[in-house]
């Protein structure tokens, strides 16, 4: 689930091709336009002016180059095929080349005196670079060999088990998912961790190539450049993910008490020891980042909350069309305009028949007007119908922006977008549910500790994984974690903030951070913590605003026109402010608050503690 929206975000493979370009692949009239600004800037003052007339060519070029990739990369997504692969390179080379080239030159106005517009797009063209190269066409290149090897080591990653049957991740990540054989378990776990360790020595010096390209660009290492993202210095930036953490965390230490007492029950205290960390290969996840996969283990008793969505959409003959417009009714009925009709004759709605897709769940805007579209392969279930509210929330946000300079047609910061996308999901409740005619009755409230568990594994369990992944790798960047520690400091963090250990003895050349496919493909994760923290505040605030009188949990702004224009005001603002004046829109102040989610989760916290009386807590 995610936004597909036209940045310049270069991660992953993608630049790591395009790093690898010379001036010789740049259309000529390109190259000697370089070449023009890069002369005249060490021959004459650049000045506020210059600043400008460099920022409306780029503007112009993104334009074009956005709808060019957005274009490409929608055929490749739809009909893979080795010649749709190679268009969707090429225009992808085309943009990150762009991307580099864009950069370099905005670093050289970092002296200029500007206004304030002009710097905050000067310093979105900088930091849209995530791998920066260094200014040496060797490095440059030797970047671009390391971040593709990475790629392949990932994506052609497989075990092949000790009864001689070849895996994929996804095989092995079902098998995690479904699977309560503590020993079949250990072995998925076990087997997945033997694709990384070649990875070691490749992403050491990727580290020390983008740091390198990093400091060109002004910043100390490439840990202050991604935390420098966020409208304010880079060391508060990291000072602010900690204290949001404080405030989740007595929460979320009585579920890992509770998770950690039920999987005793079902594996034994001698493989779940009852004061030590969670053995990471038990929680249902490849990763142990969320935990859903095991609520059958954990569900509290007669959580039945009595209806099943997937059963009442049956009988409600939804098919993949009515369950779209149904969840767009959502957006009209806060008073945001219908979506646009080619958004119905141009998206993916089912899986075709007689060709392959890429069916994991998307929001595409493709030209920056009106052409948004999703791509899924829709399944007539409760949960899919959540996940077309959350991709809708994407796409109503992408049109909402559509008027902003191109720079600034995004999210107020990374975690917006699908922050946006979760709050709406959290309005899927019992009572949306009744107002739209699918169940007749609202369970009472004796049935939300079941629903209340559900989202507590996947979104409370997930919050400490969201925020140590960057941890370590701002460590990595700074130097304070050497490449000898790589896996000591990794497993140290996770039992620091999650409680979860290694199931065995890991090996001192062993690389469990490139396990997770955001560590290899270079992709900034605090994204995902400023989510699952941002959904619930602006959640509660909306409720709020909607003249809900409901607990939180229980509330839907379906239907409030208040609440459809408090977020619409924000929406429309993209990433043109600092994200802190985004966030007051709705929520009245410009700092981040989880108590919405301790708010949000006030009953399961009160029946977690009852659970845990008696119990030896902590890890």
């Amino acid at each position: 689930m995610k936004n597909i929206t036209k940045t310049f975000k270069f991660t992953g493979l993608a630049l790591v091709i395009a790093a690898s370009l010379t001036a010789c692949n740049q259309e000529p009239s390109q190259q000697a336009s370089v070449e023009k600004a890069t002369k005249a800037s060490v021959q004459t003052t650049l000045t506020a002016k210059d600043a400008q007339t460099f920022l409306d060519e780029v503007a112009k070029e993104m334009v074009t180059l956005n709808l060019e990739g957005s274009r490409a990369a929608w055929i490749y997504a739809n009909f893979i095929t080795e010649d749709t692969a190679s268009l969707a390179a090429e225009a992808d080379q085309k943009s990150t080349d762009a991307g580099v080239r864009f950069a370099m030159q905005a670093a050289t106005f970092d002296d200029v005196e500007v206004n304030a517009t002009q710097r905050r797009q000067l310093n979105f063209l900088k930091q849209s670079l995530v791998m920066p190269a260094p200014q040496d066409a060797k490095k440059s290149a030797e970047l671009a060999t390391i971040g593709a090897k990475l790629g392949s080591i990932y994506g052609k990653g497989s075990y092949t088990t000790k009864a001689g049957e070849k895996l994929s991740l996804g095989d092995m990540t079902s098998t995690m998912a479904n699977s309560r054989d503590y020993d079949e378990l250990l072995e998925m776990w076990s087997g997945w961790r033997e694709v990384s360790p070649e990875m070691k020595p490749l992403y050491t010096r990727q580290a020390e190539l983008a740091n390198e390209g990093a400091k060109g660009l002004g910043y100390q290492d490439l840990g202050a450049m991604w935390r420098s993202n966020y409208d304010m210095p880079a060391d508060d930036f990291a000072k602010e993910l900690d204290r949001l953490w404080g405030q989740v965390k007595p929460l979320y230490d009585d579920l890992h008490c509770y998770v950690r007492s039920e999987l005793g029950e079902t594996y034994g205290t001698d493989k779940v020891a009852q004061d030590k960390p969670i053995p990471a290969h038990l929680l249902g996840n490849m990763w142990a980042q969320s935990w859903g996969n095991i609520y059958d283990l954990v569900a509290p008793e007669d959580a039945d909350p009595g209806y099943d969505v997937t059963k009442q959409l049956a009988v409600h003959n939804y098919d993949e069309i009515k369950m779209v417009r149904g969840a767009e009714n959502f957006f009209t009925s806060l008073g945001f305009d219908a979506l646009p009709e080619t958004f119905y004759t141009r998206s993916l709605f089912t899986k075709p028949a007689n060709r392959d897709v890429t069916c994991h769940a998307s929001a595409w805007d493709l030209d920056a007007k009106d052409d948004i579209r999703i791509k899924m392969c829709i399944q007539k279930t409760g949960e899919e119908f959540n996940v077309i509210h959350h991709e809708l929330g994407h796409n109503f946000y992408q049109r909402a922006y559509k008027d902003q300079p191109v720079y600034f047609q995004n999210s107020a910061n990374d975690g917006f977008h699908e922050a946006i996308g979760d709050t709406i999901a959290l309005s899927v409740t019992p009572k949306y549910l009744k107002e739209i005619g699918l169940i007749d009755t609202i369970p009472d409230e004796s049935k939300d500790i079941g629903l209340l568990m559900k989202q507590a594994l996947d979104k409370i369990a997930f919050i400490p994984f969201g925020l140590m992944v960057d941890q370590w790798r701002w460590k990595v960047y700074s130097g304070e974690i050497a490449p000898e520690n790589y896996n000591t400091s990794w497993w140290e963090l996770r039992e620091k903030y999650q409680g979860v250990a290694a199931p065995i003895d890991r090996d001192v050349n062993a690389f469990d951070p490139g396990a997770k496919y955001h560590v290899p493909a270079g992709v900034p994760y605090s994204r995902y913590f400023l989510a699952h923290i941002q959904q619930f505040e602006f959640h509660r605030a909306l409720c709020e605003i909607s003249g809900n009188t409901d607990p939180i949990h229980r509330c839907s702004i379906y239907n409030s026109k208040e609440a459809g224009t408090a977020l619409n005001t924000m929406l429309e603002m993209g990433s043109s402010q600092p994200w802190q004046q985004a966030y007051k829109v709705v929520t009245g102040n410009e700092q981040m608050d989880a108590t919405a989610i301790l708010d949000y989760f006030a009953p399961l916290h009160v029946w977690l503690k009852n659970k845990n009386q008696g119990k030896q807590c902590g890890f």
